[in-house]
């Protein structure tokens, strides 16, 4: 692994920092596979129970290194899974700053977004001749067409408190609290039950309700016995994922 991605470990909370702060975090074919490595490591690890995605500097993303691409050299299509499928694994992005054309295609793959007040959130690839093929056509999905159309087809992005009111960042907060406020929702999530966490995450995104099966591998689980016995006894649940 390169310093491309940066991790540290926050309790049961990994927080993952893009390191190209001198390109403005622009996706590179050798980020991009170190990110996806870090993503797929982390999601495997049952001791990350919420995973916080950030970028060094003053830029989050600034979208796929145009440079790279136009030379032609390397592949940029190593983090697919992730904007169309995600993971299982709760992310929050920290917007340390903006959010632009695959950085905010990742924003998009990530479930909750704390956002720097001066940030600005938008797909500008139609200014390039392109469209927004890693998961921004999906914009609808979180905003009122309306507002997913204007900023599509003009290319222009909007402000951390427009995207509040739309609904897509949760919170827009003063710059040097990205990271405490991305932190503190981590940890609420890491707080709960990782097999109720997943499986809500899971049917939320699907929009649907429960099967019969999944129900039961969650309420049976040796997991749902330790919350009702905690409750009852007034002390914090020790979840084991299982």
């Amino acid at each position: 692994m390169s310093d491309l991605v940066l991790t540290e470990r926050v309790d049961n909370v990994l927080v993952a920092t893009l390191n190209r702060p001198e390109a403005r975090n622009a996706l590179s074919p050798e980020l991009i596979d170190d990110l996806s490595d870090v993503l797929r490591e982390a999601d495997a690890d049952p001791g990350v129970r919420a995973i916080v995605l950030t970028g060094a500097g003053t830029v989050f993303c600034a979208g796929m290194d145009l440079k790279a691409f136009a030379k032609g050299g390397g592949k940029f299509d190593g983090l697919v899974w992730f904007f169309r499928d995600g993971v299982g694994t709760p992310v929050i992005a920290a917007l340390n700053g903006s959010a632009l054309g695959g950085g905010f295609e990742m924003v998009l793959a990530c479930d909750l977004v704390v956002a720097a007040e001066d940030a600005r959130l938008g797909i500008a690839e139609v200014k390039r001749g392109l469209f927004a093929a890693g998961g921004g056509t999906t914009l609808a999905d979180r905003v009122p067409l309306a507002v997913a159309l204007e900023m599509g087809l003009t290319g222009d992005p909007v402000t951390a408190a427009q995207a509040e009111r739309a609904g897509l960042v949760n919170r827009a907060v003063p710059a040097d609290r990205v990271r405490e406020e991305a932190l503190a929702l981590a940890g609420r999530i890491a707080a709960n039950g990782p097999l109720g966490v997943a499986m809500t995450k899971k049917l939320m995104r699907e929009r649907r309700w429960a099967e019969p099966d999944e129900v039961m591998s969650v309420f049976r689980s040796k997991d749902a016995a330790e919350g009702a016995r905690a409750f009852a006894e007034r002390r914090t649940p020790v979840w084991n994922g299982s």
